[in-house]
């Protein structure tokens, strides 16, 4: 498999079983047990704790997709909690712990944690702090199908951060790439006051950071030969219950 069609074959199940985990009621229930409040606290505080005891602001920035509004509600909502790095390591177990519920038995996790791993150790974390901040969150050795899932959510921080990257040098805001991509109403879900439509170039603007998001992402993949990278896109099929195209 060409580098491109692996990128291209993968970004999407990635993205969205990552989606899963974090919309799951059962995610939202772990949060509550560890004595956060309804609402975006765990979220918050959990996803976003390997940035350390940053101020809201710095947050928001590092994330860019989601509104001000619910990142700082909900980052603060967390905080008297527990502290960041503890919030990150209970986030992490959750990820883990949906990874075991929900990955399908028949996936050969094993595979697939070596050619993730390789694909992680091999990015360039400059600028990507968020996905630096997951990338050095410890693996346990001894739960391969949970720590599938936790790469699984590494390589989609990796890709979203590339992705906020490129959609700065394309020339939107995140707010106006959320419109674009989610529509008007969408964006308000996900924390964006107000959000209005916007210009029909707009369009093409986001198609050209796609472009860039998968050419940041290449020389990941450009780590594997051409079998590993289809036998890469095979296990994150397997993995994610992708029907196969």
């Amino acid at each position: 498999m060409e580098i491109f069609d692996c990128v291209s074959a993968v970004a999407r199940p990635i993205h969205d079983f990552g989606d899963e985990f974090m919309s799951d009621d059962t995610t939202a229930a772990i949060g509550l047990r560890a004595g956060f409040a309804p609402g975006r606290g765990f979220y918050c505080r959990g996803r976003f704790g390997v940035l350390g005891e940053a101020p809201a602001s710095v947050v928001q920035a590092v994330q860019g997709f989601l509104g001000p509004d619910l990142v700082t509600v909900g980052w603060r909502a967390g905080r008297p909690v527990m502290p960041a790095e503890e919030a990150a390591a209970r986030y992490a177990q959750a990820v883990r712990a949906w990874g075991r519920a929900n990955i399908p038995a028949h996936a050969d996790v094993e595979h697939f944690n070596r050619l993730a791993q390789r694909l992680i150790d091999a990015a360039d974390a400059d600028g990507l702090p968020l996905f630096a901040g997951w990338r050095a969150q410890p693996v346990p050795g001894d739960d391969p199908v949970g720590a599938a899932m936790q790469r699984i959510h590494v390589l989609r921080e990796h890709r979203g951060a590339c992705h906020l990257a490129a959609v700065r040098m394309s020339g939107l805001s995140a707010r106006e790439a959320m419109v674009v991509n989610l529509g008007v109403e969408q964006a308000a879900h996900y924390g964006w006051r107000e959000p209005r439509p916007v210009a029909p170039a707009s369009a093409s603007r986001r198609q050209r950071a796609e472009r860039l998001t998968d050419e940041l992402q290449a020389p990941l993949y450009a780590t594997l030969t051409a079998r590993q990278r289809t036998e890469f896109a095979e296990q994150v099929t397997a993995l994610t219950g992708t029907p196969a195209t």
